[in-house]
């Protein structure tokens, strides 16, 4: 993979407008629909290809403690996931010493009550503290033992090209089958020059991007932050550099809560405590929202060849069935795997098959992206709905003369003209 350099100076404004190739594509939208008097209904297919890989359906294990060593990422391929992303590596994992507790939680009603939902996630987890060596070695043993499942190697690191490519090289003896780039963990992280500190900058991201696809032989994802007022600048950017796929969104920065009885901040460490990424539930009216952002400029700019993996407060398959009518081709689960355990991927399989059978789809194809064309601008939503007003207006009205009289339509037309 070459890297693309950008034209348009980027010392100025540190994410530019830039100008892309528009490219037609053919709309997704026009559902399947079957006869009735069908006597068997074809059993819906979750297989999907992305980047050349093929995956048994669309849900992935998204970086975080639910990849993070040998024995919970085989737990993950034996109850089915689609495939599996690795605990972010980087290169010097004595840098990296996490604290405890390190996850805080909001629930329905009175918060901390044993009986609430839990809506909302929060943590200051930072990424794997374990040597690289060790998870080196487990990718290696992995990938041995599930030849053809996808495991995928999330990494980052700090602002060197020399590491990056590193890094990469190691990785890929291992023998993974692509590389998540965490350009998005909002804590602890950014204090290197890491994570969200790369992807907030565009100027930094699209150099840092141009240094991994020059190196990298599998495909690349590019994970983005939440924490930025434009997600598809540098998601756009990303995919001019090189990389051929986008995951979005990373965790939200938050501030969980403060404890009324001691006045001190949760999760609470020695008495304090920092900000840190917030997800679950709560986060999917907003993931949604950012991925259909990045869908909509993704279809109007770039091929089909790039992929899009949608991430945020997934728990049932009508969760994931909504990033995918939105055009993402996976869909990413971390905290609703420490919520609910790995076998909610059996779960999440049976309700989108619900799904798809509920609208004749037989496969992940026939409706992905199929509602991405009905979102448009306020202004736009003003003009549509005062044309309809009008219309509705003028059928009300009736006929304006007795020459609008027709003999074919003369019943429907004096039904015009009613009032009650």
């Amino acid at each position: 993979m070459a890297s693309l350099k950008l034209t348009t100076s980027l010392k100025s404004n540190p994410c530019p407008t830039i100008t892309t190739r528009s490219v037609t594509r053919p709309s997704r939208v026009g559902f399947r629909v079957r006869c009735s008097s069908e006597s068997q209904q074809v059993e819906p297919d979750l297989t999907v290809k992305v980047n050349g890989l093929t995956m048994p359906n669309p849900f992935v294990i998204g970086s975080g403690p639910p990849g993070t060593n040998y024995t919970v990422m085989k737990k993950a391929f034996d109850e089915g996931w689609g495939a599996v992303i690795a605990k972010t590596v980087s290169l010097d994992a004595a840098k990296v010493i996490n604290v405890t507790p390190r996850y805080a939680r909001l629930k329905v009603g009175v918060n901390g009550s044993p009986k609430g939902q839990i809506i909302g996630w929060e943590n200051i987890e930072l990424i794997s503290d374990r040597p690289l060596e060790t998870m080196l070695k487990e990718f290696k043993q992995l990938k041995e033992e599930y030849p053809d499942r996808v495991l995928i190697a999330s990494i980052m690191e700090e602002y060197n090209k020399a590491a990056w490519e590193e890094l990469i090289d190691r990785v890929e003896q291992t023998g993974i089958d692509a590389i998540e780039i965490n350009f998005s963990c909002p804590h602890g992280m950014p204090e290197r020059k890491m994570g969200a500190a790369v992807g907030q900058d565009c100027a930094m991201l699209e150099e840092v991007c141009g240094w991994i696809n020059a190196k990298a032989t599998v495909p690349v994802w590019a994970k983005m932050t939440p924490n930025i007022t434009d997600i598809t600048q540098p998601a756009r950017v990303a995919l001019k550099a090189g990389c051929e796929g986008i995951a979005a969104i990373n965790t939200i920065m938050s501030v969980m809560g403060i404890n009324l009885t001691t006045l001190r901040p949760e999760p609470c460490v020695e008495g304090y405590s920092t900000p840190g990424g917030y997800s679950s539930k709560a986060v999917h009216p907003i993931a949604l929202a950012k991925v259909m952002s990045i869908a909509k400029m993704m279809k109007a700019e770039f091929s089909e060849e790039h992929s899009l993996s949608g991430i945020g407060g997934v728990e049932t398959g009508a969760d994931a069935a909504e990033f995918i009518l939105l055009g993402a081709n996976t869909v990413q689960v971390c905290t609703g795997v420490m919520m609910h355990g790995y076998g909610l991927v059996k779960k999440l399989c049976s309700e989108l098959k619900d799904f798809m059978r509920m609208h004749n789809f037989s496969t992940i194809e026939d409706f992905r992206g199929a509602s991405l064309p009905y979102f448009t601008t306020h202004t736009e939503l003003v003009r549509m709905q005062q044309e309809a007003i009008q219309q509705r207006k003028a059928i009300r009205k009736g006929l304006a003369s007795d020459k609008d009289w027709t003999g074919d339509g003369f019943v429907q037309e004096t039904e015009s003209m009613v009032s009650n």
